[in-house]
């Protein structure tokens, strides 16, 4: 399995706080040892590093780290191999260009019996995920067009999520950069931090960050990871069937897949 950490705010916000923590996990704290990868959303750009190294040993890792890059929504990943060799091309999150946009995509589970269609995005590496994330692309070039509203589309995703969600563990990260799409079959967790910000402490490390020092009274920054990331702070953890759409830091849709769950 691996861990997942997403990065929702109303605007540019530095991700070296959880993503130090998050890093802790691959290969000290945690297992996950078998690469890391992290997409910063600039406008429509990203900025994305991969690794198939451990992140608590990545050299590469430690830059991010101490690099205060900026962004609205940003996704990260480190893993723990089930399927696919621990190699790039194998490090998630996947990016596609689909309707003018960067589409990224990180994903928790394995599905058992789950059979990619065939068209126009194919996988480079051999993970399940990277073939998930292309066949949901696909279906959404097949019956999605670029002026599909955000709704519709959303609607048309949760129904793949379930449809998916029912072969297996489906833990998921999609974003175009506009807006974060989550959905949650086993562990997900969210915290949104807003006026008036306090101090939090990472699980993973020696690390303290008072929040007031780093923002304005007007910031809204979200997190949504596997498992909480702070000892000192309250989580809102995901049901499994959830799923949540998020922009600038706040939730706009949600729903629950009682009957699957």
């Amino acid at each position: 399995m691996c861990e997942l950490l997403a990065m929702s705010a109303n605007t540019p916000t530095d991700l070296c706080f959880s993503f130090t923590g998050l890093t802790r996990r691959g290969g000290d704290t945690g297992p996950h040892k078998d690469g890391w990868g992290v997409a910063f959303y600039e406008g429509k750009g990203v900025r994305a590093f991969h690794d198939a190294d451990a992140s608590a040993n990545s050299r590469l890792a430690e830059v991010v780290q101490t690099h205060p890059i900026k962004s609205e929504v940003a996704i990260c990943h480190i893993r723990q191999a089930n399927v696919g060799d621990i190699c790039l091309a194998n490090t998630h999150p996947f990016m596609r260009e689909m309707w003018g946009r960067y589409w990224v995509f990180a994903h928790n589970g394995q599905l058992q019996s789950f059979q990619a269609s065939e068209g126009f995005y194919e996988p480079v590496g051999s993970t399940d995920s990277e073939a998930l994330f292309c066949d949901i692309l696909n279906h959404l070039r097949r019956y999605c067009h670029r002026d599909t509203p955000t709704e519709e589309l959303i609607e048309r995703l949760v129904r793949m999520s379930r449809a998916y969600a029912s072969e297996g563990v489906f833990n998921l990260l999609l974003s175009n950069g506009d807006w974060l799409y989550t959905y949650c079959t086993t562990k997900m967790a969210s915290i949104t931090r807003r006026a008036p910000f306090g101090p939090a402490r990472l699980k993973d490390a020696d690390v303290t960050v008072d929040f007031e020092s780093e923002t304005t009274p007007n910031d809204i920054v979200s997190v949504i990871v596997t498992e909480p990331l702070t000892t000192d702070e309250s989580w809102d953890v995901y049901k499994p069937g959830e799923w949540r759409l998020w922009r600038k830091g706040e939730v706009v849709m949600r729903g629950v897949d009682q009957a699957d769950h």
